[in-house]
Parts: structure tokens; C-alpha cells; sequence
């Protein structure tokens, strides 16, 4: 095996999961030139990746099929000799049917997967058969031998560290309030209640995307707490890991900055509002921590993924968890 290209052209989490995939695939062939094809934007995760060969970025947000033609009209140039897709959708199944690779794989629900030389089946949500979602992205290559468990992993530079050197001279906490979903993410108004319970003097660094900013400002404002700190958008998602690697705790949304916390093996407490571990997409930390709302409700899940707005108008998922809960995670 020589080249081999993994696809993952979804959002950063996805991407930070299938990480074991290439870790797993550069153990079992070391000599192999490894790429990775994501979106536009994501490939920051890759910087100075120690074993990757390429990152090919798709920009999907300008002229998406006309950037999608140029992307496969590389692939197909390149004639790898593997490609793995764990993107389920059409346009990464387009690329892979039709990549003359020798060798595809993908899962069974992606449209193109009748094309792959083998379909995997993807299990999510079954209450018999729990897999986290880096399993299921391992099953796709598991014909290749070594059962390992293989965890997700992020490999922040030196200058990473030296961005947020002189910010970890003290116990710190980082909190990460956003969520691309309405659903996944817990409300302002409980994020400072949270924080107005802290009494000891912990630093707090707030973190996010340059979209999150004015939330963690008004947390910052509205909490009162003079030892806060809003990062976010000023830093970049590997500085962002680097400063969550060493953190007491690190306080998360089911979203991208608990996959982060998984890939530094940082100790993290992740909130759980709309969406249910069980999903497989639950924290992975040696030290982690899952808040959910004690209240027993039917409406709970109300879907894998994340929506805008709660389908019930109340909200009671998030609106009924104990701060108290998330508090006492920080000295276990």
C-alpha cells in the first residue's frame, strides 16, 4: 500500500474523529503516503501533522461542484491505492465511485456505496449495539487486521504552547459556551449561573470561534467573575487544544471542543442537552465527565443531530440541569 487518501468533509468534530483512522492506517503501513481530503477550513487540525502527506481542501461554501471536479480530477491523477470514506453524503461517495482507486471503502449509506469495492454498515442509536463513532469509523478498515482500539489525536506545535505559555502559569478552567445547534448547546443564562458558583480563584478562559465571541462577553459580563477571559476567536483550534490540554477541567457543549479534549486526552465534563451519549459520539478523555438533565423526558432525544430551536418550545433538556452537578466535576 502506498498511497492512501481518507475523506472527511464535514464539520471539525467529524474530522478530529476520524483521526484514528489515519493514526491506525500509518501503523499498519508506515511507508504509505497518507492524505486526507476535508473542508475548506478545517485544515488547521493538520498543521505540521507529523505523518499526513497532503491535506486537500475542498472549498465548498465558492463554486462547490466546480471545486468538487477539480478535487476528483486530482484523485484520479493520483491513482491511490486505497481510499477510505467516512463521509456518508453523495459528493464524498461522487469522488470515491468514480476515483479509480484500486481499492474504496465506505458505508453502506452512502448513495455511491453500491460503486465501493466494500460497503461497512453503519450502526448508530441502537440501543443493543453501542458504538462510539470511532469505532464505527475503525470497522470500515478493520479488514486490515489489528483490533486495537485506536483514539482520536491532535499534535499542537511548539509555538501552540508558546502562544498560551504565559496564560497557564495558574489553575484554569476553559468553558466553551457555543454550539453550531440551538439544541446542543446549554443557555447563557445557565453558563453564568455556573460560573457565579465558583468561588475559588480560578482563572477562566472562555473559548470558541470568532462567531462566539459576543456570547462569551456577555457570560463574562453578566457572571460578574474578574478572573475570565474571552479567547474566543483569538485563537487557533490547535492553540485552542494547547490550552485545553492542561486545563483543571474543561467545560463543553456535545460539539466540537469536547472532540478536541478527546484528542488531548484533557479532562472535560461535556453537557449533554438534546442529544444522548448513547449516540456514540460521547467524550473520551481518561478523566470526563457526562451532565445530563435528571428529568425523565419523551421528548429526549429528539434527534441525533442538533436543531435551531427546541420542537416542544420548552426547552426543559438543558433549562433542568443541575449547575451544581457540573461544579462538583471540577475537584473529582
Amino acid at each position: 500500500m502506498k498511497k492512501i487518501l481518507i475523506i472527511q468533509t464535514t464539520f471539525i468534530g467529524d474530522v478530529i474523529l476520524a483521526t484514528p483512522v489515519a493514526e491506525k492506517l500509518h501503523r499498519l503501513f508506515p511507508e504509505a503516503a497518507i492524505d486526507f481530503l476535508l473542508r475548506k477550513g478545517n485544515e488547521e487540525l493538520f498543521e505540521n501533522h507529523p505523518f499526513l502527506h497532503e491535506v486537500i481542501c475542498w472549498d465548498k461554501k465558492n463554486n462547490k461542484i466546480k471545486n468538487l471536479f477539480r478535487i476528483l480530477k486530482k484523485i484520479r491523477q493520483t491513482r491511490y491505492d486505497l481510499i477510505v470514506t467516512l463521509h456518508r453524503f453523495s459528493s464524498s461517495g461522487f469522488i470515491t465511485a468514480f476515483s479509480k482507486a484500486s481499492r474504496t471503502i465506505g458505508f453502506d449509506k452512502n448513495p455511491f456505496s453500491i460503486f465501493f469495492s466494500r460497503r461497512v454498515k453503519h450502526i448508530i442509536g441502537r440501543k443493543d449495539l453501542f458504538m462510539h463513532e470511532i469505532d464505527r469509523n475503525l470497522s470500515l478498515i478493520a479488514e486490515f487486521g489489528d483490533q486495537q482500539r485506536t483514539m482520536p489525536r491532535l499534535y499542537p506545535q511548539e509555538k501552540d504552547f508558546l502562544k498560551i505559555k504565559n496564560f497557564i502559569q495558574k489553575d484554569y478552567i476553559c468553558i466553551a459556551p457555543a454550539s453550531v445547534w440551538f439544541t446542543k448547546q446549554f443557555p447563557k443564562e445557565k453558563w453564568i449561573e455556573f460560573i457565579k458558583k465558583i468561588k475559588t480563584p480560578l482563572a477562566i478562559y472562555l473559548i470558541g470561534g470568532g462567531k462566539d465571541k459576543e456570547l462569551c462577553s456577555e457570560i463574562i459580563s453578566q457572571s460578574g467573575n474578574q478572573f475570565s477571559v474571552n479567547f474566543a476567536g483569538e485563537l487557533r483550534l490547535l492553540e485552542t487544544a494547547a490550552l485545553m490540554k492542561n486545563a483543571k477541567m474543561n467545560f463543553v457543549n456535545d460539539s466540537s471542543p469536547m472532540h478536541i479534549a478527546s484528542a488531548m486526552n484533557a479532562d472535560v465534563t461535556a453537557v449533554f442537552c438534546s442529544t444522548i451519549p448513547a449516540f456514540g459520539f460521547g467524550p473520551l478523555s481518561v478523566n470526563s465527565f457526562v451532565i445530563e438533565t435528571e428529568k425523565v423526558m419523551k421528548c429526549k432525544p429528539c434527534g441525533i443531530h442538533g436543531l435551531k430551536s427546541c420542537p416542544e418550545n420548552h426547552f426543559e433538556c438543558a433549562y433542568t440541569i443541575d449547575t451544581d452537578k457540573i461544579l462538583r466535576t471540577i475537584t473529582n
